[in-house]
């Protein structure tokens, strides 16, 4: 595992730096060998804020965590990102997919980000982050798997069956719901 640090607000010590590579190396049996971990600590306030991101060829996995103690903060990343861990390769298994190596669904990629700004009369607008990935076809519930595992509240992707851009997201309700772009006139 190759681990980059960031600090926002302080500077990242050798412990510091030694105590996340113990923990978060626990979950390198489930890694190939030259995954990347970033790690970003910031303390804003009173609050100490841990963000791992590990990104992988078809996933992203992402933990971030507030606590009033920095270490405190970095065991749950670690918890977080077990457990988004073990539902992915549980629901691997129900997707009757025992065939399937779970450790070679994980390979690196990098993930570019640039800033770009367009403006207008009166506002500029700022786009802070593009990410490019590829649409691979699934089905609305492993899109929704997705999404969980991401930490995020939608996800677009590609459905298997209509070859159609969709999103999912999360309601406040806890329910989630799918944004289709196909007519519901055109289809009776």
């Amino acid at each position: 595992m190759k681990f980059s640090f960031t600090g926002k607000n302080l500077v990242v010590s050798q412990d510091m730096k030694a105590y996340t590579e113990k923990k978060i190396g626990r979950l390198a049996r489930l890694f190939p060998d030259d995954v990347s971990v970033f790690v970003t600590f910031s303390i804003t306030r009173q609050d100490n804020k841990v963000e791992v991101s590990i990104p992988l060829n078809k996933r992203l996995l992402r933990a971030e965590v507030i606590s009033d103690d920095m270490y405190n903060a970095i065991d749950n990343a670690v918890d977080v990102l077990d457990r988004q861990m073990s539902r992915y390769k549980k629901r691997l298994k129900d997707k009757s997919r025992k065939d399937h190596s779970f450790k070679g669904e994980f390979e690196t990629f990098d993930i570019p980000s640039e800033v770009t700004t367009m403006e207008d009369e009166d506002a500029v607008i700022i786009i802070d982050r593009t990410k490019h990935f590829p649409l691979k076809p699934m089905d609305p519930e492993e899109a929704i798997m997705e999404m969980e595992l991401l930490g995020h509240t939608f996800f677009v992707f590609r459905d298997s069956k209509t070859n159609e851009i969709n999103v999912v997201y999360k309601r406040r309700q806890g329910t989630y719901g799918l944004i289709d772009p196909n007519d519901p006139i055109d289809e009776a």
